[in-house]
């Protein structure tokens, strides 16, 4: 009688074990635009068997040095705002799909966020009280809708760097407003050095490192590029038990394309179909498999799907491309 008591309490702890083991994060980083959607809008991610989308309300600055972050105007696309984040996450969750808000910054003329910097205290300052202001408002967003994840920030080094108490404090406030998991998405050359890891609970990483200065890498020379990378972030995982998250990750459809991934702003060389499946398997390879690892966000998928991409086209997308077709057989495992 004792034996199969104890053969039933160890088949009930299998059973819950497995159940509680989290399913991966197959994630697209879906566009914000000016329209509202709809389920022909929605049907290509499930089509994807991606089981969650990042939405991107957006704020903007006048330069670098600019503390005022303008957000949540009429004058900003629909879906870059917090009628579009509310209307967007409601047509993903009506079908399942899980939500991670991720507010970012545009610097006017693209230029990249990671320089943000304030050249006195009174201007640091203003920058901080006008963060909070934007990063707050959706928080408050985030609750509403109930979304699974908020990630606080994207690829802000300076500001992080610079500013640690203040960034310290911020959490404290978004844990007031927002019940859910935060993150923040450090750049792939940035996450070594946030200290405010041990405060939320993944380790967001934009995963652009450089694999490989082939102009056509083949999987296994990716997977070798990544072994020097992949060591670092095993590295800081174990240093504040945090699973990792890619908060955003992807390749363009071109030659040379794994040299440095986040090079978006050349649009011309050649399109490469294979190079872009290539550096897809291998992160999937890599990493999927791992306990540490929570998953991750393509980047990048538009509401239009049968307007974008397609086999002539080198940018990020792997819409209507062979990407994604590989991109559903990986997250469908």
């Amino acid at each position: 009688m004792k034996i199969t008591k104890l053969l039933f309490l160890l088949f009930l702890f299998l059973q819950l074990s497995c159940k509680s083991q989290t399913k991966k994060i197959n994630g697209l980083s879906f566009v914000a635009s000016r329209d509202k959607i709809d389920t022909t809008h929605t049907n290509s991610v499930l089509k994807a068997k991606s089981n969650y989308v990042a939405l991107m309300p957006f704020g903007f600055i006048k330069e670098l040095s600019s503390p005022k972050i303008t957000h949540n105007t009429n004058r900003q696309w629909f879906g870059e705002t917090k009628n579009g984040l509310l209307q967007y996450a409601n047509e993903f969750q009506k079908n399942n799909v899980k939500v991670m808000v991720k507010p970012q910054i545009w610097v006017w003329r693209g230029e990249f966020t990671g320089n943000i910097e304030m050249d006195s205290e009174e201007q640091w300052i203003v920058l901080e009280a006008s963060y909070s202001e934007f990063i707050l408002t959706y928080a408050k967003a985030a609750q509403e809708i109930k979304a699974d994840i908020l990630c606080i920030g994207t690829e802000l080094e300076k500001f992080v760097m610079q500013r640690p108490k203040y960034w310290q404090k911020l959490i404290v406030e978004i844990r007031k407003i927002y019940r859910g998991k935060l993150t923040y998405a450090a750049n792939w050359d940035e996450f070594k050095r946030v200290s405010f890891w041990n405060e939320i609970d993944f380790i967001g990483v934009d995963a652009y490192f450089p694999l490989s200065d082939k102009k056509s890498p083949t999987v296994k020379e990716l997977e070798i590029g990544w072994k020097p990378h992949k060591e670092e972030i095993i590295k800081i995982q174990k240093q504040f038990n945090k699973p990792i998250l890619f908060t955003e990750f992807g390749y363009r459809s071109v030659d040379f394309n794994a040299v440095k991934p986040w090079d978006s702003g050349k649009v011309e060389g050649s399109v490469n179909l294979q190079a872009q499946v290539n550096g897809l398997q291998a992160i999937h390879n890599q990493f999927w498999k791992e306990n540490w690892f929570a998953g991750g966000f393509v980047w990048k998928w538009f509401h239009k799907h049968d307007k974008v991409g397609g086999e002539t086209n080198n940018r990020f997308t792997p819409q209507n491309k062979p990407a994604e077709e590989l991109i559903k057989k990986l997250y469908q495992q």
